[in-house]
């Protein structure tokens, strides 16, 4: 009997997960750039778009690359389907419009990247869709917003930026005692280092374009869940709205797949090395990394996570003094791109939080001295004199 590759070690899944070779045996995954597909015969057209006949039909529905991908990170997730998509923003929005309508309610933690913040807080509440946000840390606020008229639910742990943990089980608890549905933004954590679909979430989103890729490729984005979920709320909206990944990057993604695991267990043992050197440092008002003892989710963290991941967030206590070391560095890159084989230095009030209106983002832990540094997987030695040298000057 053939070996179940659900039984595979996480390294066999990555590599050969989703796999599905053309009749001319290629080693490496094909690429399969087109539109559209042909059939034998009318017949065998019905047939196809009425579902009684496997195979493709438009690659706006569906493509081979796309699936062999789609297919690898389900397995890596543990996740019935996964419907990839064009970004990674693609995949938060698809994930919740999905699930609600005019009428419903929709509950979020605060401390959310600011994209999916505006999405929450701007863009449903024109649909009619009623939102509340928490602090994501508090159970208390959580049992106090969701209520019978609560559809969904959005976790972000870690959050962006500053690595908020927010406990999956407990919330999933509260949410599905009143039918909603429990969407995790699992970027940060990847799914090396967090399995939220183990811990009680219903569905699980990534910017496919941050680690999965990892290389600052493409764009990409994935929606991962049961079968169920996937048919009563998603296959519809993600054939008819059309936010397709493109074949070419999800071939990219699935090479990034082949070595995600390596590169997130390297990443996070340099970010936490780095970590405790910047703690040290004089300049420094206040570190957070999950897995260090001084962070206030830390024992929530290490239950439900088995790494603390590539991000590093610090307040340096001043936009001057943010400036100054994000301007110091030599080799770390100034971006507001994340989990890049590049170390990447980000300044969120002015990039990625921007669109927070400012009186809102102290709540969300967002200060004009704040810094976010994605570790890499230069030279630990080579990344800790580098940051040194800028906190000196900062």
């Amino acid at each position: 009997m053939a070996e179940d590759p659900k039984d595979w070690d996480v390294a066999t899944k990555l590599i050969r997960g989703g796999i599905a070779r053309s009749q001319f045996m290629e080693t490496a995954e094909a690429l399969y750039l087109t539109q559209g597909f042909t059939y034998d015969s009318a017949e065998g057209a019905d047939r196809r778009f009425a579902g009684d006949e496997p195979g493709f039909v438009y690659s706006r529905f569906n493509n081979p690359t796309v699936k062999m991908f789609e297919d690898r990170l389900a397995l890596l997730e543990g996740a019935e389907v996964c419907r990839a998509q064009a970004t990674g923003m693609a995949s938060v929005h698809a994930a919740l419009i999905g699930l609600v309508k005019a009428g419903d309610h929709v509950v979020a933690g605060r401390a959310l990247f600011g994209s999916c913040r505006w999405i929450v807080a701007e863009l449903l509440p024109r649909f009619g869709v009623e939102t509340t946000f928490v602090d994501a840390t508090n159970l208390a606020e959580w049992e106090a917003a969701i209520r019978p008229g609560t559809k969904a639910v959005l976790i972000e742990t870690p959050s962006n930026p500053v690595l908020e943990i927010t406990d999956i089980a407990a919330v999933a608890e509260l949410a599905h005692a009143v039918g909603a549905k429990v969407v995790v933004d699992n970027v940060f954590a990847t799914p090396i280092f967090q399995q939220p679909l183990k811990l009680g979430a219903d569905v699980v989103v990534y910017s496919a374009t941050k680690h999965i890729d990892g290389q600052g490729r493409v764009l990409g984005g994935a929606i991962l869940t049961s079968e169920a979920i996937n048919e009563e709320f998603y296959r519809d909206y993600v054939r008819h709205t059309g936010p397709a990944l493109s074949p070419f990057n999800a071939w990219v993604m699935l090479k990034g797949l082949e070595t995600l695991d390596l590169r997130v267990r390297r990443q996070s043992d340099t970010a936490a090395a780095l970590a405790d050197v910047m703690a040290e440092h004089k300049k420094v008002q206040q570190v957070l990394y999950p897995f260090r003892k001084d962070h206030p989710g830390y024992e929530i963290a290490k239950k439900q996570m088995s790494g603390g991941g590539t991000v590093i967030a610090m307040d340096l206590g001043s936009r001057e003094a943010a400036f100054k070391f994000l301007n110091a560095l030599e080799i770390v890159d100034i971006s507001n791109n994340l989990g890049d084989a590049k170390s990447m230095a980000t300044h969120p009030p002015t990039t990625t939080h921007r669109s927070v209106p400012e009186e809102e983002r102290p709540s969300l832990g967002v200060t004009e001295g704040g810094v976010r540094l994605s570790v890499g997987l230069e030279s630990v030695e080579d990344l800790k004199r580098d940051v040194i040298r800028a906190l000196d000057q900062a």
